[in-house]
């Protein structure tokens, strides 16, 4: 989520988070891991993960929060490259992941209640991995330490400016992606960029056809309809409209299909810019993206969750809380509305008959280009291709190009 200037990322801790720290050197063995083993709690949550700051903003309590809302996933901000530069990968540019202790106890809290973490790479502040690694697999090493510090199951791609106008940096995020999809199989990945009433950008769609380019397919490309003159729920889902015709023309999808990968990400309260979004207005998306079987729902941030004092905030934007009359957590709620109201999958179809006992698909080959409607034979099963790809193997997982048949 773009941390305009009340969300970015600060080299010093708050008194809360020192707590934490201390909290996960108990946690946390010798070497940072969190102690609570990982955990998948279902792509539905880690769709729905609002973003939490565990190092910066006051963050909150997060076993609060789960008590208060139901909620089971967080989505934690942000990763970056070192503020000093080099390739290693680090929370806030500060804090490197090698030696971290702090959020893994935050981390090892949230799973010891039943809950689990996606990481978000990226953001609007700092200097992103893409920028200084030099290569989309130099990245993706980048990526994976974090993914196997931590056991992550999901992680975020936060791609918008400056980085989304470094078409070499996009390249490397995007490349870094399908690698880390091809490792790891069934691991939820987000792309996540700026919205405008087009939709997107003139940025955000190089980066759509950069992916298209890598033929990488992500659970879901999510935009952030807020600081860009938007006014409530009505142009959020006139923009959300409009993506879903980019996301057509971009991938060849049909509506239902580009729904089904599409998501948003919404800013609680008042914006960097003054607009304001009120709890009226996420119920609205929130009809929206369930009638639309939209694949993400989420927003920034837990950490702004909560009411200022006074409410209006004297008309500033607070990274601390809403700066809009609420109940403690009220935008967290629509997060678990939608994770128990529509998980993301694609929309059913009805697959054609296959004669039980033979295989009369072609075998799978990493090394083939398959494109919409082939059809291949993989583990005694039957898969047909949605759109291009090559050298992801067929699952119900991953990007969800693959859609079984049945078994042969």
């Amino acid at each position: 989520m773009p941390p305009r200037h009340v969300r970015t990322l600060v080299a010093v801790l708050s008194a809360a988070c020192l707590a934490l720290t201390a909290a996960g050197t108990a946690l946390a063995g010798d070497d940072g891991m969190a102690a609570v083993a990982p955990r998948s709690v279902g792509s539905n949550w880690y769709a729905s993960a609002p973003y939490l700051m565990p190092l910066d903003n006051d963050p909150p309590d997060v076993a609060s929060v789960m008590d208060a809302t139901g909620l089971k996933a967080f989505q934690l901000a942000f990763v970056l490259a070192p503020d000093g530069g080099g390739c290693a990968p680090t929370w806030g540019g500060t804090d490197p992941v090698g030696s971290d202790t702090a959020v893994a106890g935050v981390i090892s809290a949230i799973r010891a209640k039943g809950g689990d973490v996606s990481a978000s790479i990226g953001g609007y502040g700092g200097t992103k991995l893409g920028q200084t690694c030099g290569s989309p697999e130099a990245t993706a090493a980048a990526y994976q330490q974090v993914v196997d510090k931590y056991g992550l199951k999901a992680l975020d791609f936060d791609l918008e400016e400056p980085e989304y106008e470094n078409a070499a940096a996009i390249h490397n995020e995007i490349g870094a992606a399908k690698i880390l999809q091809q490792k790891n199989p069934g691991i939820y990945l987000s792309v996540t960029t700026a919205g405008t009433a087009d939709g997107t950008g003139w940025f955000g769609k190089q980066m759509l056809d950069e992916a298209r380019s890598q033929s990488f397919t992500p659970d879901n490309f999510s935009i952030m309809p807020f600081d860009g003159g938007f006014s409530g729920a009505a142009s959020q889902t006139a923009a959300l409209a409009k993506f879903n015709s980019l996301l057509q023309s971009t991938f060849g999808w049909d509506e239902a299909t580009a729904y089904a990968h599409e998501g948003i990400s919404q800013m609680n309260g008042r914006s960097d810019t003054g607009e304001y979004f009120t709890q009226a207005d996420f119920q609205t998306v929130l009809d929206f993206a369930t009638t639309h079987h939209m694949a993400r729902f989420t927003n920034w941030s837990v950490n702004r969750d909560r009411q200022c004092s006074p409410p209006d905030n004297n008309g500033r934007t607070s990274g601390t809380c809403s700066s809009v009359p609420q109940g403690a957590y009220d935008f967290t709620a629509y997060s678990v509305r939608f994770a128990g109201a529509t998980p993301p999958t694609t929309p059913p179809t009805t697959p054609p008959t296959t004669p039980p006992g033979s295989c009369a698909a072609p075998a799978y080959s990493a090394g083939t280009v398959y494109v919409g409607g082939n059809t291949v034979s993989y583990n005694g099963r039957t898969w047909q291709a949605k759109w291009w790809t090559q050298g992801e193997t067929p699952s119900t997982g991953g990007s969800g190009v693959w859609r079984d048949l049945g078994a042969c």
